[in-house]
């Protein structure tokens, strides 16, 4: 089974379909460690009422700066011998340390159609500029902001009478959809790099070639 370390910052919505996923055999992870760096994250609840082995709250307060946070971060990941880090809400800029550490094998949902709209406010963003798709992206992540290669994308129309939380209610539909499956096609199908667009191998349970 594959090991994945989820970290979250909030709600922990999609660490909780990512869960129920893997229960119901939908998607062949488990969910071995939930980081957040919120003491009060309703991620850290959902977490220990499904039985994760390993839910950890770290004070980013309690060291000097975000490479020795993410240090300590990784030292966990280490430890619980995850092979995929996942991305659920966390609001922390991820330092490049990290980065190189775990590159790609680390993925993130954005609730935008990437390149378009990246940064904290996707959603908000696509409905200002006038957009008439908007939807959400998995995809790896680099050293730039919402910039790593795209895994997977859903497209979600904008109505005329939507305001933000109505058209992010429904981006949130689909990503609870689109997270769980691209997780299932990554340890089930694997992919290459052909710069920066994912090539996916056509043979099942194809072990990634790409070095850590």
């Amino acid at each position: 089974m594959n090991k994945i370390a989820v970290m979250a910052s909030g709600r922990g919505t999609n660490l909780k379909v990512i869960l129920e996923a893997a229960a119901k055999g939908k998607c062949p992870v488990e969910v071995a460690l939930v980081i957040s760096d919120k003491s009060d994250a309703a991620a850290l609840d959902i977490a220990r009422e499904a039985g994760v082995p390993n839910v950890l709250y770290i004070d980013p307060k309690d060291y000097g700066d975000r490479t020795a946070f993410d240090a300590a971060c990784a030292a966990h990941i280490d430890q619980a011998e995850c092979e995929w880090i996942v991305l659920a809400g966390y609001m922390r800029i991820l330092s490049s340390a990290f980065v190189q550490r775990f590159r790609n094998h680390i993925i993130n949902i954005h609730p935008a159609l990437l390149p378009a709209f990246p940064g904290p406010d996707g959603v908000g963003d696509a409905l200002a500029h006038g957009a008439k798709v908007s939807g959400c992206t998995v995809h790896l992540v680099d050293e730039a902001l919402d910039g790593g290669p795209i895994l997977g994308q859903v497209t979600v129309p904008v109505l005329d009478d939507d305001t933000r939380d109505s058209l992010h209610a429904r981006i949130q539909e689909q990503e609870h959809k689109l997270y769980p499956a691209m997780l299932k096609k990554l340890v089930e199908q694997g992919f290459e790099l052909d710069g920066h667009r994912v090539i996916w191998n056509r043979e099942p349970n194809f072990v990634n070639r790409l070095s850590w």
